[in-house]
Order: structure tokens, then C-alpha cells, then sequence
């Protein structure tokens, strides 16, 4: 077993996978049905798993994602369904949901609203630690909305999904002004910025990963739109974007007049990747003077 998981890792390395040893022995892990596999006590090679072992190797060799080949993934405490056409979580966007539930626990029985839900990572996370919550999880995607529903079953959490187009100004008409937390990854990568890893170019779904415009960030936009209608005063936004868009999504934020406290945090490698808000207490005025 330790020899074929060796072999597995030096091709996987050749190959420019990341993770070599980590996704070597999870593949064997997951051939063998076992949720880890230690190779100090490494179980005898069962018959007929060399082929099947070989076969999975190949297609994470040729840059297939580990999770739609095991399955699932993990994201925070949870483990979720991960499937083709599917945007897959990132462990990045565990900080996002750590705020959005920080923002929720200062509620008695808060209403979280998640745009752009994915496989329902943030929503679930969100759900299960902050089990008073009251939870709405939307997307674009009929295949997103379904598999949100099925890792909610799975993790045992109790959401309401919808599919709906953020971008859609009567989107969620019924909540407006009485939302506590709206948290969201929506896709934001520019139309010029191809991602580099084939994982994410060849496999996430282009839904899911391009934002619209030049600047990637209509879609984010859209979910700043909509949060400065759905959140009551005081309720917070949390926004993932790319690193390069901190300053660009600090000013959107700015130029609704609806949010103070507008702010920048870091991911786990200390990048600026999400915005934070709070919708202003009191009713923006303009001037109406002609």
C-alpha cells in the first residue's frame, strides 16, 4: 500500500499537483471506503484495488479536482457533496463564513441571507453554529440550489434555498429592510484573468467564476445593491472578491451611501479578499434641491 501511494505522489508531483502526498493518500483512502488512511498501519492491498487506485490517479494526474473525484469536501465543520457543475468551496472561504457567523451571534434569532450559495458551504456553516438562525441561501444555478439542498440534509441543517438572480431588484422583495447578516462569494474573476490552476479553468462552471464587466465585479456589485436593501440598519455585509478588488469594492460599498464602517480583511495567507459593511443606522439623505 505504501509503495503504491508512493508511486501515486511522484506522479501526481510530476504533474504540478499541489498536494501530492495529500491527495495520493486520499485517493487510497477513499478507494479502500476509509474517511483517512495512516500509512504507519497501512492495510494489505485489497484485491482489485491497484486498477481502481491506478485509474483515479490518472484523472487527478490529468488535473480532474480531488473533491469531484472522492465526492466531497470539507468546509469548516461539515462535509459537503461536491459534484460537476458546481463551483467547489475553498478552504478561504471558511474565514468569510467565520465573520458572517460572528455578525449572526450578535442576534437573538437572526435572518442570514446567503447570495450566490454554491454547494451551501457558508449557509450550512452558518445554520449548524448558529443553530437559532434563520437561514436563506440563494443562486443562479438550478444545479447550486440542488446541491445545496442535499448538503443540507446531509449536515442536518435547516435552510430555506431558493434559486433567484441577484442582480434581480425584486429579489427576496419579502425581507427588505429586515435582514441581519447578507454574506456572499459570488463570482468576481475579470473576463482577461483566466485562472491559472486547470482544477478551477477546466472545472468549475464559468457561472461560478467570471463576475461580468471589465473589472469582474458586476455581480459583486449586484450583491452590494442588494444587500444595502435587504439588511436592516445595522445589519452587516460580508463579500468575498480577489485580492486585486479591495479597493474597487471598499468604493462601490461607499458610493451606495447605505454603509459606514466600510473595511477591507485579510484571508488566511493575510490577502485582502473581503469586504465588511454595516448598513448605516438612519435613512440616507439627499440633496433634492434643484
Amino acid at each position: 500500500m505504501r509503495d503504491l501511494v508512493d508511486g501515486a505522489t511522484r506522479l501526481l508531483d510530476e504533474a504540478g499537483v499541489r498536494s501530492p502526498r495529500h491527495d495520493a493518500t486520499a485517493l487510497a483512502a477513499h478507494v479502500l471506503g476509509l474517511e483517512r488512511l495512516e500509512l504507519v498501519v497501512a492495510p494489505p492491498v485489497p484485491e482489485g484495488f491497484a486498477e481502481v487506485y491506478a485509474g483515479l490517479v490518472e484523472r487527478r494526474r490529468n488535473r480532474e479536482p480531488l473533491q469531484h473525484l472522492v465526492g466531497s469536501t470539507g468546509f469548516r465543520y461539515l462535509t459537503l457533496l461536491v459534484e460537476p457543475g458546481v463551483f467547489v468551496p475553498r478552504p478561504e472561504t471558511e474565514v468569510v463564513a467565520q465573520v458572517a457567523i460572528d455578525g449572526a451571534r450578535e442576534h437573538g434569532e437572526p435572518l442570514v441571507v446567503d447570495l450566490c450559495c454554491g454547494a451551501g458551504g457558508i449557509a450550512i456553516a452558518v445554520a449548524t453554529e448558529v443553530p437559532q438562525a434563520t437561514v436563506v441561501a440563494i443562486d443562479l444555478s438550478p444545479e447550486a440550489v440542488a446541491l445545496t439542498s442535499r448538503n443540507a440534509q446531509l449536515n442536518g441543517a435547516d435552510l430555506h434555498v431558493e434559486h433567484g438572480d441577484v442582480a434581480d431588484p425584486s429579489l427576496l422583495a419579502a425581507l427588505e429592510g429586515t435582514v441581519d447578516v447578507l454574506v456572499a462569494n459570488p463570482p468576481y474573476i475579470p473576463p482577461d484573468a483566466e485562472p491559472v490552476d486547470p482544477e478551477v479553468r477546466d472545472h468549475d462552471p464559468d457561472l461560478a467564476l467570471y463576475g461580468g464587466g471589465l473589472d469582474g465585479l458586476d455581480v459583486p456589485r449586484a450583491v452590494i445593491a442588494a444587500a444595502a436593501r435587504l439588511l436592516k440598519p445595522g445589519g452587516l455585509l460580508v463579500m468575498e472578491h480577489a485580492e486585486v478588488q479591495d479597493a474597487a469594492a471598499r468604493a462601490d460599498a461607499l458610493a451606495t451611501g447605505a454603509f459606514e464602517k466600510i473595511e477591507s480583511r485579510d484571508d488566511l495567507t493575510g490577502r485582502p479578499r473581503m469586504l465588511v459593511a454595516r448598513r448605516k443606522s438612519h435613512p440616507v439623505v439627499t440633496d433634492s434641491s434643484p
